[in-house]
């Protein structure tokens, strides 16, 4: 179903390069693929998604140097992209995975970690969450969340 989807997108890609005057081998456009997963970073199969209304959710962020993030959970399926600085996430288990300026990560979900900025800059991060209208995207880890 995905192979399909992406399919079409690209040919609706091409069909309106065509339109536009811009034939696909004449166009400048380059296409890089980041990430092809159905595993999160430390080996876990990622979950089905979740029913409901769909919804896309962007953020960027800035983690100042030398900045530990909460633990957490994300109750749905998410990447990021390293714009810029270094970042460590950290799981439950202790397993580390060193992030650096262009790596990509596909994050946990419903597994406590945590981030941190070890470097002396910003990191500055952009993560895509697809999840529903239904559920939070992060929740911080208190009693109820402890042993995930």
């Amino acid at each position: 179903m995905m192979q399909l989807k992406k399919g079409l997108i690209l040919l609706f890609l091409e069909a309106l390069l065509i339109q536009s005057g811009c034939a696909p081998e004449a166009s400048k456009t380059e296409v890089t693929k980041l990430a092809e997963t159905t595993t999160s970073w430390n080996g876990d199969v990622l979950p089905a998604y979740p029913e409901g209304q769909p919804k896309v959710t962007v953020l960027k962020f800035v983690i100042p140097p030398k900045t530990r993030l909460p633990n957490h959970l994300h109750t749905v399926i998410n990447s990021g992209y390293i714009i810029k600085g270094e970042l460590t996430v950290v799981d439950i288990n202790e397993e580390e995975l060193h992030l650096k300026e262009g790596d990509v990560i596909v994050e946990l979900v419903n597994k406590i970690h945590y981030g941190i900025n070890n470097g002396n800059i910003p990191v500055e991060l952009v993560v895509f969450y697809a999840g529903t209208t239904d559920l939070p995207i992060t929740v911080l880890e208190d009693s109820s969340t402890k042993g995930h």
